[in-house]
C-alpha cells in the first residue's frame, strides 16, 4: 500500500478509531444560529454549548468530527471552536478530529495555517486545496499533522476543472495520484472525494491505494453510502470518513435535538456499515 509516510500519527488515529467505532461515519459540526434548536435561541455560549449537546450524543457512533471552521469564524466565535476542539480530544479521544478549512497558500502562509490547525485547534488532519502543488503542503507535515486534498468535489460546478482532460485522464486522478505517489512520502495524506459521485470515487481508489478517503455529501446532499462504500472502501471495508452535517445536526428544532442527532446518526451509520462488520 501506499501508507508509506513516517508521519504516522493521523492515520494511526484514524485507524484506531475505526477499530473503536466500528463506525466510517463522520458527523460534520456547522453551527448555524439561524437553524438552532430553540432551547439555544440567542443563548450566551449557544455555538459551543450546541456542538458540545451533539458531540456528546454522537461520539460512540462515529469515527470522527468533522467542524468547519467557517461556520464558526463569521460568528467571531473562533474560540467555540477552539473549545470544542479540545472538548473532543480530551473527552473522546478515539475519536478522529478533521479540521475542515480547506486551506491553499504558499510557504509562510501557510506555515500559519499549519500552526493554526495543528496549534491552536490541535487537529489530527486539516482540509486543504491542491491547487498551489507540493510545497503548498510542505509545513503541514512540518507540524506532524495529515492532510486531506480536495480531488472530487460534490458541487455542481466541481466539473469546471476537475474533470479536464490532463494527459488522457481528468484533472482529479491527477491530483489522486500526486498526493498517492509523491504527498504521502512526505507526510500523512488523504483525499476528500464527494459522495455524488460512486463512479468516480472508485476511479480514485484504485490509483490512491489506501489512503483514507473523505466523502462528503451524505444526508442533506442526497449522496447513497451504500454505492459510497461499495466504491471506495479498502479491502478491509474501511479506508473512508463518510461525511453528514445538517441531515444528524438539525434533525430536530425542538428540546430533543440532541436525541433527535443521536437517532439519526444510528441510522445513518447501520446505512454506512459494509457487509460483515
Amino acid at each position: 500500500g501506499r501508507l508509506r509516510s513516517r508521519h504516522v500519527g493521523f492515520h494511526d488515529q484514524l485507524r484506531r478509531s475505526w477499530a473503536a467505532s466500528n463506525s466510517l461515519l463522520c458527523v460534520g459540526l456547522d453551527p448555524d444560529p439561524a437553524r438552532f434548536p430553540t432551547p439555544l435561541d440567542a443563548a450566551p455560549d449557544a455555538v459551543f454549548r450546541f456542538c458540545k449537546e451533539i458531540v456528546d450524543a454522537t461520539a460512540d457512533l462515529v469515527c470522527a468530527f468533522k467542524p468547519q471552521f467557517a461556520h464558526f469564524a463569521s460568528q467571531r466565535e473562533e474560540a467555540a471552536l477552539e473549545r470544542i476542539c479540545t472538548y473532543i480530544l480530551e473527552t473522546y479521544p478515539d475519536v478522529t478530529l478533521i479540521l475542515d478549512a480547506k486551506r491553499g497558500d504558499i510557504g509562510s502562509t501557510a506555515e500559519h495555517y499549519a500552526r493554526e490547525a495543528f496549534g491552536r485547534y490541535r487537529a489530527h488532519a486539516v482540509t486543504v486545496n491542491p491547487y498551489l502543488g507540493a510545497d503548498s503542503v510542505v509545513p503541514y507535515f512540518a507540524h506532524g499533522g495529515g492532510v486531506l486534498a480536495l480531488c472530487r468535489t460534490s458541487n455542481p460546478g466541481g466539473d469546471d476543472l476537475q474533470s479536464l482532460d490532463v494527459g488522457g485522464s481528468p484533472l482529479y486522478l491527477r491530483v489522486a495520484e500526486m498526493v498517492a505517489d509523491e504527498w504521502a512520502g512526505r507526510g500523512a495524506c488523504g483525499l476528500v472525494v464527494g459522495a455524488t459521485y460512486p463512479e468516480e470515487l472508485a476511479r480514485v481508489r484504485a490509483v490512491a491505494g489506501d489512503l483514507p478517503i473523505l466523502v462528503p455529501g451524505f444526508g442533506a446532499q442526497g449522496g447513497d453510502p451504500r454505492a459510497a462504500v461499495a466504491a471506495g472502501a479498502t479491502a478491509d471495508g474501511r479506508g473512508l470518513m463518510l461525511s453528514s452535517s445538517r441531515a444528524i445536526i438539525y434533525a430536530s428544532s425542538g428540546d430533543d435535538f440532541a436525541e433527535a442527532a443521536r437517532r439519526a446518526a444510528i441510522d445513518e451509520r447501520l446505512a454506512t456499515l459494509p457487509d460483515g462488520w
